[in-house]
């Protein structure tokens, strides 16, 4: 299955990364218009197993998303570095 995210949902506090601060977030599933909203948690098991989440920006530009986990063992999801700024997780709108 493959989702693109729509928007996110930060939480307060002192975070290890920009990404950790990511509560949930909301995705479409394109193909068939159904719609959901994951923790931070769930999408990293989504991604995990191997399905696919992205972000797309107005141009169509498109960003995967990858499973990481931080020194401490956090589990969270960002977007695979490219040249294009507009296509990142931490650019979207607040749910």
């Amino acid at each position: 299955m493959s989702v693109k995210i729509t928007c996110i949902k930060k939480d307060n506090g002192n975070h290890e990364n920009p990404y950790v601060a990511i509560k949930s977030m909301n995705w479409l599933n394109e193909a068939n218009q159904n719609s959901g909203t994951s923790t931070r948690e769930q999408m990293y098991d989504f991604v995990k197993d191997g399905n696919e989440a992205y972000v797309k920006d107005s141009l169509g530009n498109k960003a995967k998303l990858v499973a990481k986990t931080t020194d401490k063992g956090t589990k969270y999801v960002k977007t695979v570095a490219d040249d294009v700024k507009s296509d990142n997780l931490l650019k979207l709108e607040e749910c």
